[in-house]
């Protein structure tokens, strides 16, 4: 885990603003992923009064604990201008003054009408542009529903600083090769945002259908034709979890802002919002938790190492008793081996023994069940079977005088039978018994 991902730790609530709605959700960043924690719609937001459906937002954040937080608010995209200017080789220092050379160019409004933010995008910067009395409109709004916001922002900044937060979930859907993103609002309008290897970052507005709007992004883009639309919460990461009724697929960019309005130290985005009127979240109330949190790293950080160091005096005192016993430890060793070789050459003589008196039985039965006129010329003996070779009157009945004794099964002929003079030539091979 770097540095930068254990600094993402904060909470934030975006509020996308739209032509009748207002989308609004909360969401908790950690080192190790993002939880949305709640989510609503405030309804009719223009044609109601601003304290009516500000007193619905304030018992909103309270059921999910963040009446503390300020909101980033997203401007609508008709009402936003977005450009981005590449600033290649330009420092960051210097990036406010380039910008500020250039901003006249980027818009159609009059010098005193206009308000701009920007933020840093790849070699260059995302610039928004919004019309003075269009800002002021919505920061008067806020103002009269009592609703605290730090932040007026676009939805291309919101997605870029979104996409780039150090957190666990990462974005698995797009990749280096770059992509483009597609979400159609209130009026039907589709919205377009996408990266690629040309283009660092791309965002546009279009009336037409979802296929041309796809094919225009690509074009501007130089993605092949062929490249597929994802949609915007397939950009974005993952959060661990997410409420039921929560779909992400109609909040994504609600869920951008909160995302990057929970850790702006370390993905900012463009704040349009002038600095002496933005509402910041206090963290005065988090210091006394910093410094248990730290008293509980040293005492956690001395207790692990006095355990240690109690590890390694333990370590050594074994160590040193293995040592003094490892000679008699050797000799006993030693010792068992011999027993163990003894045990096997008894065992051994043992079995011989045995074996010896099973054979003197097994010719012993074969003396009896092969009387005259039965004669044999050869007998082999093995410890699991007999093979004899001879000559009789009748040579089938053998075959069952033999399975009929105690000490031998499964008796058959070994190749076929012939004749010499009145007799029948025999080979028998029969299976021993084991005897107990």
């Amino acid at each position: 885990m770097n540095p930068r991902q254990l600094m993402a730790f904060g909470s934030g609530i975006g509020i996308e603003a739209g032509e009748t709605h207002l989308e609004v959700t909360v969401a908790r960043v950690r080192p190790g992923g993002i939880d949305v924690l709640d989510s609503t719609t405030i309804r009719n937001y223009r044609e109601r009064q601003a304290a009516e459906w500000g007193a619905e937002y304030a018992r909103f954040l309270t059921s999910c604990g963040a009446a503390h937080l300020t909101a980033t608010v997203l401007i609508p995209r008709r009402d936003t201008i977005v450009r981005y200017v590449a600033l290649p080789g330009v420092a960051q220092r210097d990036m406010a003054a380039a910008i500020a050379l250039q901003i006249e160019t980027m818009h159609p409004y009059g010098e005193q009408d206009a308000a701009y933010a920007w933020s840093r995008a790849g070699n260059g910067a995302l610039v928004g542009i919004v019309q003075k009395s269009t800002l002021d409109s919505y920061r008067v709004l806020f103002e009269e529903a009592g609703i605290a916001v730090g932040a007026f922002t676009f939805s291309a900044s919101v997605l870029y600083a979104a996409r780039r937060l150090p957190v666990a979930a990462n974005i698995a859907s797009a990749g280096l090769e770059g992509f483009l993103a597609l979400a159609e609002d209130e009026n039907g309008s589709i919205e377009v945002y996408g990266e690629s290897p040309a283009r660092p970052l791309f965002s546009a507005e279009f009336e037409t259908g979802a296929a041309r709007a796809t094919s225009l992004a690509a074009a501007e883009l130089r993605l092949p034709p062929e490249t597929a639309a994802l949609s915007l919460e397939q950009i974005l990461p993952a959060p661990r979890t997410n409420p039921v009724g929560n779909d992400l697929a109609r909040r994504a960019l609600p869920f951008a802002a909160a995302v990057a309005g929970a850790c702006p130290w370390l993905t900012p985005a463009a704040n349009l919002l002038p600095a002496e009127l933005r509402s910041s979240n206090s963290r005065a109330r988090l210091v006394p938790s910093l410094v248990l949190a730290g008293v509980l790293l040293v005492l956690a950080g001395g207790l692990f190492a006095h355990s240690a160091l109690e590890d390694r005096r333990y370590l050594a005192s074994l160590e040193a008793e293995i040592r003094k016993l490892d000679p008699q430890a050797r000799q006993a060793m030693a010792l068992d081996s011999e027993i163990a070789h003894a045990q096997a050459r008894a065992h051994l003589l043992d079995e011989f023994r045995a074996r010896s008196k099973s054979n003197l039985d097994a010719l012993n039965e074969l003396t009896v069940i092969l009387a005259p006129p039965t004669w044999t010329n050869m007998l082999q003996i093995a410890h699991d079977a007999v093979t004899l070779t001879g000559e009789t009157e009748q040579a089938a009945p053998l075959l069952k005088l033999l399975d009929a004794s105690p000490y031998f099964a499964n008796s058959q002929f070994v190749g076929g039978l012939s004749r010499n003079g009145g007799n029948e030539q025999f080979q028998i091979r029969a299976a021993r018994k084991v005897r107990p």
